[in-house]
């Protein structure tokens, strides 16, 4: 007869505990994005974090409005807790389901890498405009950088994965701001610091100064960077990038009408996005060029409508897939000094990611190692945001798709790049 000691006890119960069914956590944590997603702003950040800390991750396309796949560990479910992120548990099972589901369907499971550092081209001071981008970021908790003319010049633009261009002129016009706004405090201090700029670069004046910074933006991309713009960035950009062999700048600096002969020369060779688009001569109508279908400021102000999304497919196109993802398909349009681009402007080869009408409001293109994303307008939550308005509180809005559009292209440089098949 055996006799029972407590040694025998603890062992017999070791053995027992080791034989055991082991009560481990699920291999995956899946973060759904269609709409029982209580903050899908929130998901991306939590995602950019989870890569930030050395986590696996993936895009999970077309899955469930663009889901993400997270590794299961105590430290994301704290996070996700903490942002008021949902989540599901995956374990083998459903995991291989998601899959099968996948494999038979308009869907990719993309790889997701490292956290892309991230930074925003913004004025050192604080305008009365504020920037969707920087407001998505903060919201969703991803850490950025900023990052001004001196440092675009300086080469310092080469530390960074991704870019996003501020609400900026680059043609030098400050937006003809000085129609309405030329003896505002906020003004007058934007145009001293340009020129102050613009004078320690020993460049003759400030359109001369956004030209070179638009110059480097294009080499950033060319060089294998992903740049973001929204609102007047895009057009201004591309019309400065289209002026870089003509003397247009004289006439920016000076407020007066460009000489139509000077305008036929824009080399649209070195544009983006894209071609044939003729200035506005005048400097008092407060627009830029013919790009804009929307035209805000002018007598030629069309109504606001929605955009669709286009339905791209996440195999054989992933990138467009990627920026796309959404939990609608439909979406309020909102109002920008840029607010959408006519179609006949485009380039071949510029991809349309949603449109209204028979304007674009969402564009994709690449250009030599690196891509760029144009989207149009300025607030997806305030359609028709004025200078002076209150930021939008995201709070009450964690849900936005407009939204989602910008933090899809915070990810994106993410993925692992043998998947970007279209790049």
């Amino acid at each position: 007869m055996m006799v029972w000691t407590r040694w025998t006890v603890a062992l017999t119960l070791a053995l027992a505990l080791l034989a055991a069914p082991a009560q481990v956590a699920a291999q995956w944590l899946l973060v759904p994005m269609d709409r029982s997603q209580p903050n899908h702003l929130k998901a991306y950040g939590l995602t950019y974090w989870s890569l930030a800390e050395g986590f696996e991750a993936e895009w999970l396309l077309n899955y469930r409005g663009g889901s993400f796949l997270l590794a299961d560990r105590p430290e994301i479910r704290r996070e996700a807790a903490f942002r008021g992120v949902g989540w599901e548990e995956a374990d083998a099972g459903a995991v291989a389901s998601i899959r099968a589901t996948i494999a038979e369907a308009n869907m990719e499971a993309v790889p997701l890498e490292t956290a892309p550092k991230i930074a925003i081209y913004t004025p050192p001071n604080t305008t009365p405009w504020d920037d969707a981008v920087t407001m998505a970021l903060t919201y969703a908790g991803i850490d950025y950088e900023t990052i001004w003319d001196d440092g675009v010049l300086g080469d310092e633009l080469e530390e960074y994965e991704w870019v996003h261009l501020h609400h900026e002129d680059f043609t030098g016009q400050y937006s003809k701001f000085y129609l309405t706004y030329s003896g505002a405090p906020w003004l007058q201090e934007e145009v001293a610091r340009n020129e102050e700029v613009a004078a320690s670069h020993g460049l003759p004046h400030v359109p001369a100064l956004k030209k070179a910074v638009a110059g480097r933006i294009r080499d950033y991309v060319d060089q294998g960077g992903f740049l973001f713009a929204m609102c007047s960035a895009t057009e201004t950009l591309e019309l400065a990038l289209a002026a870089e062999g003509v003397d247009i700048a004289a006439s920016f600096a000076d407020n007066t009408p460009v000489d139509p002969d000077a305008t036929a020369l824009m080399d649209w060779s070195r544009a983006m996005a894209f071609e044939g688009a003729t200035l506005e001569l005048s400097p008092s109508v407060n627009s830029f060029s013919d790009i804009d279908g929307h035209q805000v400021n002018t007598i030629q102000r069309r109504d606001l409508g929605v955009f669709t999304l286009f339905d791209f497919s996440a195999k054989f196109d992933p990138v467009p897939a990627m920026l796309t993802q959404n939990h609608e398909t439909v979406l309020r349009d909102f109002y920008g000094l840029t607010t959408s681009f006519w179609t006949e402007r485009l380039k071949p080869g510029t991809i349309v990611l949603a449109e209204e009408a028979d304007r674009a409001k969402y564009l994709h293109g690449a250009l030599g190692e690196g891509s760029w994303t144009y989207f149009g307008g300025h607030d997806p939550e305030d359609p028709e945001h004025q200078i002076g308005d209150p930021p939008t509180d995201l709070s009450l809005h964690p849900n936005s798709p407009g939204y989602r559009l910008i933090l899809n292209n915070v990810l994106f440089p993410a993925a692992k790049k043998k998947t970007l098949k279209t790049q």
